[in-house]
């Protein structure tokens, strides 16, 4: 089988990573980038057909440390504490990007009509949308190629909670709800008699 590189033009289709088993599937233009789950960079064909492969292999050297997560999260509340809400939190070349959810659907990929967009061949054009509605926000799969994955479960759609991980190709998003804090409670005021 032949062994492909990081960097590469490969053409249309599936190629699975030799070091974690991370599939990426690209178009025929796409260059072959580093893994997105152990940065690796040797790569094989894969089959979308093969099975077992396709789920995401979450490599315990590649997983960021829950507890530098954990802080990660904490910095974030504490820079949207003041405007409660619900976000999507990444970083994207040292930069913090909260993306309030506002409106019903909020579209992830790589198609310029998108909300949220990542230039990346790991990447679909439609890859992600966040639906909110009464009942709770979620995530759903938008015919993407390479999935995407929720605290390194694959998933076709799935309910949100505060801390969750969103996988998107090769970023990392984070899920937060920020509740308002209650105001404090005001002893009644009782009016003033005047003494006549």
């Amino acid at each position: 089988m032949e062994s492909l590189t990081s960097g590469t033009i490969a053409g249309a289709g599936s190629f699975r990573c030799q070091r974690c088993g991370y599939v990426l599937t690209l178009a025929a233009s796409d260059t072959l980038t580093d893994c997105p789950g152990c940065n690796g960079r040797s790569f094989v064909r894969a089959s979308l057909f093969s099975t077992g492969r396709m789920q995401h292999v979450e490599d315990a050297a590649s997983a960021p440390d829950r507890a530098e997560r954990e802080a990660w999260l904490q910095e974030v509340r504490e820079r949207i504490a003041e405007e409660p809400g619900e976000y999507i939190a990444y970083e994207e070349s040292g930069e913090l990007t909260l993306v309030p959810l506002t409106r019903e659907w909020t579209r992830v990929g790589r198609s310029l009509a998108a909300d949220v967009r990542f230039d990346d061949p790991t990447v679909s054009r439609r890859h992600a949308l966040i639906v909110r509605q009464p009942d709770g926000v979620r995530v759903l799969d938008d015919r993407s190629l390479n999935g995407v994955f929720v605290n390194g479960e694959r998933v076709e759609w799935r309910v949100l909670k505060d801390g969750d991980e969103i996988l998107v190709g090769r970023y990392r998003l984070g899920f937060l709800s920020v509740v308002a804090e209650p105001a404090e409670q005001i002893p009644d005021a009782r009016p003033l008699h005047s003494v006549s």
